[in-house]
């Protein structure tokens, strides 16, 4: 039997209209005085934006092998726009910088092993990267009312995991916004995905989690030698965070020459190609807040961009969507009930 997370549509909630509760679930959009910098910085031209604050407290599950990120935390959430670009400006503390994500390590007989600690559904929330994720509606029925949850399933034949997501017809989609902190965020990028109607984990093992169009290449790959016993690649005089990911400026054959415990990256990253590189984005993390500043064209081109993205075109609508943060955690993540709204002034 399937089950859906969804959230009630109270009616004295829906009544309330243009109530407080509304107006805190609404994000205004107003026009760039400046010039922004996508830096993680807030620059003088984020203050005239007034923020909304979400609280995410959520999970869909408890992994069996101990959970030990956030409970909760609070994002906070800007926006600003030109004639050519909407941004946003999004902010939340998490008292780790997770950014481990299986990397190698260095063993005291001389070997290498790549760590993980995998839960009951596969997946891991010890040796991860942390992510964040944002959802907007493109064509699907209910998100109005539950966000992202509309497409948030459990219990499916075969299924392990919780809440795999997808939509429940051909013409309904979702834009899936994904930063990942070691994959695509060191390049300056969000992976730009979508959410589409596939259940057949065959097809693809993300159920209807999709990427958006693009060339072969690009993205990441796992940094293995050809026998994966230790790591193919590294870095040249690699800096505190560059440790977990190979840069394709910095990259070099691996060599060993290191003591026990030395790390390796786990992951071989390069720039993001097509539509998946649409969103631009810095990110930044200082005394237990992680800043990201975003951008992406109000329209996007190239194919399939109106099945796969929202498109900001019609600044007299409203754009509903739903935000989640991964702490160190592969598919367990934070999030909240009911959606948001954008609005441009």
């Amino acid at each position: 039997m399937k089950k859906r997370i969804g959230i009630l549509a109270l009616a004295g909630v829906v009544a309330l209209g243009t109530s407080v509760y509304a107006a805190d679930k609404t994000l205004i959009s107003t026009k760039a005085g400046a010039p922004i910098v996508l830096d993680g910085v807030a620059e003088k031209a984020w203050d005239g934006a007034k923020p909304i604050v979400v609280t995410l407290d959520q999970l869909p599950y408890t992994p069996n092998n101990g959970y030990a990120g956030m409970a909760s935390t609070e994002v906070s959430i800007k926006s600003l726009y030109d004639d050519k670009n909407v941004y946003f400006l999004i902010s939340y503390k998490d008292p780790t910088k997770s950014l481990a994500r299986f990397p190698w390590v260095k063993q005291a007989d001389g070997t290498w092993k790549k760590l993980s600690n995998k839960d009951n559904t596969g997946h891991d929330n010890t040796y991860y990267e942390d992510k964040l994720a944002m959802f907007w509606n493109i064509s699907t029925k209910g998100f109005e009312a539950d966000g992202c949850m509309v497409a948030c399933h459990l219990d499916e034949p075969g299924d392990t995991a919780p809440g795999r997501k997808y939509t429940d017809s051909a013409a309904e989609t979702i834009d899936m916004w994904h930063a990942k902190f070691v994959r695509t965020m060191p390049l300056g990028k969000f992976d730009d995905q979508y959410v589409n109607n596939n259940k057949d984990p065959k097809v693809n093992d993300g159920w209807g989690r999709m990427n958006d169009t693009a060339p072969k290449g690009g993205g990441y790959k796992d940094n293995n030698n050809a026998d994966k016993t230790g790591p193919a690649f590294m870095n040249q005089k690699p800096d505190a965070d560059d440790q977990y990911y190979v840069l394709p400026s910095k990259k070099v054959p691996f060599v060993d020459t290191f003591k026990e415990g030395a790390i390796m990256p786990g992951i071989e990253i390069s720039p993001l190609l097509g539509g998946r590189a649409d969103i631009l984005a810095s990110n930044r993390y200082d005394n237990g807040t992680w800043t990201l500043e975003v951008q992406r064209a109000l329209k996007t081109d190239g194919e399939n961009a109106d099945t796969q993205d929202v498109q900001f075109t019609d600044k007299g609508k409203s754009y509903p969507f739903g935000i989640a943060v991964f702490d160190n955690s592969q598919i367990n993540h934070l999030y909240h009930d009911g959606v948001m709204e954008l609005k441009f002034q």
